[in-house]
């Protein structure tokens, strides 16, 4: 009996993180304010029939991050404050090897979700502590910390640097 019990100890050791995280996955309610994005494709989370939409609200209540870094698109060093990808990826339960990142204009591009790392990039909603608008880039901007990292300074990252983000899909 008692090699059963270390198997069921184990099992559950192993296992209890990755259903607890699959149980975060689902618990989004409706947005309360404006929606801000909409997710879909391949995630365990949703609140809508077609996916996930969510408000400000529900982006702030996710982990947060920020760092300063300049940009091509900004004059001077920059703070950005969001959500990083790796960290949204996780609380949507998104299992898709890919990602597909829209912005408002239909601008899309798509990019592996192993480009999701700690140091890497950040679902920013604030620039320099204000809200950004769509006329400034906002109300999304996924903004790498380029000053941090020489390898994010490169046209391939710069083209996964999408503003006036809409929707983001998973897609295996």
């Amino acid at each position: 009996m008692r090699p059963f019990f270390k198997f069921i100890r184990l099992f559950l050791w192993c296992a209890l993180p990755l259903l607890s995280s699959l149980a975060h996955a689902d618990t989004f309610a409706p947005p309360k304010g404006e929606a801000i994005v909409t997710i879909k494709g391949a995630i365990t989370a949703s609140n809508t029939p077609d996916g996930l939409v969510l408000d400000l609200d529900q982006l702030k209540a996710l982990p947060q991050h920020s760092f300063t870094t300049s940009t091509t698109w900004t004059e001077g060093k920059s703070t950005f404050q969001g959500v990083l990808l790796k960290d949204l990826i996780a609380a949507v339960g998104a299992y898709g090897t890919n990602v597909t990142i829209t912005a408002l204009d239909d601008y899309a591009n798509t990019m592996p979700t192993t480009d999701a790392k700690e140091d890497g990039p950040m679902l920013a909603y604030l620039m320099d502590g204000k809200t950004m608008s769509v006329r400034e880039k906002g109300p999304l901007w996924l903004i790498y910390p380029f000053d941090d990292n020489a390898e994010y300074r490169n046209e391939e990252v710069y083209a996964h640097s999408i503003w006036q983000i809409a929707r983001i899909e998973f897609a295996n």
